[in-house]
């Protein structure tokens, strides 16, 4: 029996068993990250539970932060106060806990307490912009309009908020009537955010009341190109157009060409294949409604039909022209004869001399479609030009056919501006290739390869062209990004806004290469907590991304205001009569912080937005320029009046970050350094083993 005690004694020793362990109170630390995992795991009345009682047990300021930013999100703003004020007791001297408490008492309309806590905060130039913005409001609210003005105008002088403080001093102008001055501010938020649709909205409003009705058409015009449910939009044109001075194409633009490009020939490498480029398409890639092809080709040209059978030629610069007449479709001649065809003509120009190659202009090509600056002009491309006729939608389809390079030359100076640094063009032209080679027929069902339109890749043609963008080609011809020995899907987006999201955050299929990686230079998304979307969005942090040369840093950090009653209308328009929109509340939010799903509630239901093109597509006019946002409500005399988005970004956000490789290109990285940091997981294919990298 002792002999079976001491073994026993001996085990016990060895394995003492961890009560003192297992009873012990978890840290702060620990508690901060479990609650924090519970956000990021979709679960955010959960996480609102456990920092609200990690707030109470602890004083702990981040637990207290983060509190309030999810009372905030879930649209309980009362709850936000009570929370932010226990944090202002326990951190009275603390900027963030009184900025977060002064924004919750804003959100719940209580705006003399909010004007007193930001009249507490001490001086800090870098947060001062957003500062002034909120006392405004504040003081909005409270009827002191004068002092609203001063701070919009002290913050309009900003660089981050800039458009949506002109955007707040214009509201005030136009409730004085002071139409002049409301034109003005409006218009300065149209020029550093042309997305600001409304402001776009208001300028063409004072405008008209101005009597400027030309400019006011064009305003309500770049409108209805992005987004033609409006109805008040549609009004306005209506109203408008009576009264223009000029013609309606000399006001809304459109670009006329009428001498052919002098063009150097491409040799691509062996084995380079040709891509079908649909033009003039919808913004889905789908054909547009047309009836008439006007072209003229550079040099002379033959023309066969569907079977390869040459049914005609022209000399020179001719202007010919496709016809779509009762179900039948022709070409015309300059001389009036007329050549009937079925399914398809192809236009296959040749040059005789060496070193020069061909051109074919269109005329009345649709550009930009779907976006505010959409336009109808003439452009130029190279290779040939393939008409199909569309018996099952009755149109006739304009399509270009060129090699990739080619191809990728039309590209370039259309995906990327092309002053950025010669690097980041040619990581974009490596993306493009492996682009293209992925999706070559995704629009096969229409006749061709790929579409002009965001839909793929936005392609300009030779009209789109430019010395440094068709040299970022050739310094990179062939090469491609490969995962398991296939091109990549190498989606890319204008602006990841700091970081960016993985292909399943977005709601795509899971891919193993497209995951978040972060373009912050002072921001550790290791340490990341719920409250610091908030920071990061209305204080921007230094990133790759925010890179401004050549670029609008709009793209990097945004504002919308969006009225109820607009928002109530494109709820209703898309999907269905709620009634009143009461609250916008994010149910999913990633790591990178783009919102994945989201619940729009009404008086009368509730509609859930799911993945980040539905979710960009239904809560304004136009679309959002990203999901990657926060979002406020504004009430006045306790009435939901407007809600406010500050949004980080311009795109779907995964992938590759264009202005986040001009930074980092910028900074000196090259190409390859570049795409291994957006695709670590992906392989650089050259068709040549000792191929120069061009740095």
């Amino acid at each position: 029996m002792k002999k079976f005690l001491l073994i026993i004694l001996f085990f016990c020793f060895l394995c003492p068993l961890p009560l003192a362990a297992q009873n012990a109170p978890k840290t702060e630390a620990q508690r901060l990250k479990e609650a924090g995992d519970l956000y990021f795991s979709y679960e955010p009345e959960k996480a609102l539970a456990a920092y609200i009682e990690l707030s109470k047990d602890t004083q702990n300021k981040e637990a207290f932060l983060n509190a309030a930013y999810i009372a905030m999100e879930q649209n309980e703003p009362k709850k936000a106060v009570d929370i932010a004020t226990a944090g202002y007791r326990a951190h009275p001297q603390d900027r963030e806990i009184i900025e977060t408490a002064a924004e919750a008492y804003l959100a719940d309309g209580q705006y003399a307490g909010a004007e007193k806590l930001l009249s507490e905060l001490p001086a800090d130039p870098g947060r001062a912009e957003f500062l002034h913005i909120n006392l405004a409001r504040a003081q909005k609210g409270l009827g002191e309009k004068e002092l609203a003005k001063y701070n919009l105008k002290i913050a309009a002088r900003g660089q981050t908020h800039t458009a949506l403080a002109n955007y707040l001093l214009g509201l005030l102008y136009e409730e004085e009537k002071d139409y002049k001055n409301a034109a003005e501010v409006f218009q300065k938020a149209t020029v550093y955010d042309h997305q600001f649709i409304e402001a776009k909205k208001h300028y063409g409003a004072a405008l008209e009341k101005l009597g400027n009705y030309n400019e006011a058409y064009r305003q309500f015009r770049m409108i209805y190109s992005s987004d033609k449910t409006s109805a008040e939009v549609a009004r306005a044109l209506e109203r408008l157009r009576p009264r223009l001075t000029r013609p309606e194409k000399e006001i809304t633009g459109g670009k006329e060409l009428i001498k052919h490009t002098l063009v150097k020939p491409i040799v691509p490498p062996a084995g380079t294949r040709e891509i079908k480029v649909g033009i003039g398409m919808r913004q889905n890639g789908k054909p547009a409604v047309r009836e008439t092809v006007h072209f003229i080709p550079s040099h002379a040209f033959t023309v066969t039909d569907a079977s390869g059978k040459k049914i005609a030629s022209g000399k020179a610069r001719e202007s010919w022209v496709a016809v779509l007449q009762n179900g039948k479709a022709y070409l015309s001649a300059p001389n009036g004869k007329k050549y009937p065809f079925s399914k398809s003509v192809t236009v296959t120009p040749a040059s005789k001399t060496e070193g020069e190659g061909h051109t074919i202009i269109v005329k009345n090509v649709m550009s930009g479609a779907g976006m505010t600056w959409a336009s109808v002009d003439d452009k130029e491309y190279r290779g040939k030009l393939q008409i199909l006729h569309n018996t099952r939608q009755n149109t006739l389809v304009p399509v270009n056919i060129v090699n990739m390079e080619e191809y990728l030359q039309g590209v370039i100076s259309s995906e990327m501006p092309t002053k950025f640094p010669m690097n980041a063009l040619r990581a974009q032209a490596v993306l493009a290739r492996t682009y293209a080679l992925k999706h070559l027929g995704k629009h096969r069902s229409y006749g061709y390869d790929v579409c002009d339109t965001q839909n793929c890749q936005v392609y300009g043609g030779v009209s789109a062209e430019s010395e440094r963008a068709n040299a970022a080609v050739e310094s990179t011809m062939g090469e491609t990004l490969n995962y398991k020995n296939k091109p990549i899907e190498s989606v890319f987006s204008a602006n990841c806004g700091g970081i960016t999201q993985s292909a399943k955050e977005a709601g795509w299929n899971e891919t193993p290469y497209l995951n978040p990686v972060s373009d912050y230079k002072d921001f550790n998304f290791d340490n990341l907590q719920p409250y610091h979307f908030k920071e990061l969005l209305q204080y921007p942090h230094e990133a790759y991304s925010r890179y401004d040369k050549n670029v609008s840093l709009a793209a990097y950090r945004w504002t919308r205001v969006v009225d109820e009653e607009e928002l109530r209308a494109v709820i209703k328009k898309q999907k269905k009569d709620i009634g009143k929109i009461t609250a916008l509340i994010p149910l999913r939010r990633g790591r990178s912080g783009y919102v994945s799903r989201l619940l729009v509630k009404g008086t009368k239901g509730t509609v859930t937005l799911n993945k980040e093109n539905v979710i960009r597509n239904n809560l304004s006019l136009g679309m959002l320029r990203s999901s990657y946002f926060i979002v406020e409500p504004h009430y006045e005399n306790r009435e939901l009046k407007y809600f406010v988005f500050y949004g980080g970004g311009w795109g779907h956000g995964v992938g590759f970050c264009q202005t986040g490789a001009a930074g980092r290109a910028d900074a000196g990285q090259d190409y390859k350094t570049i795409l291994n940091h957006y695709f670590p997981l992906a392989d650089l294919k050259s068709p040549t083993a000792n191929e120069d990298d061009g740095n």
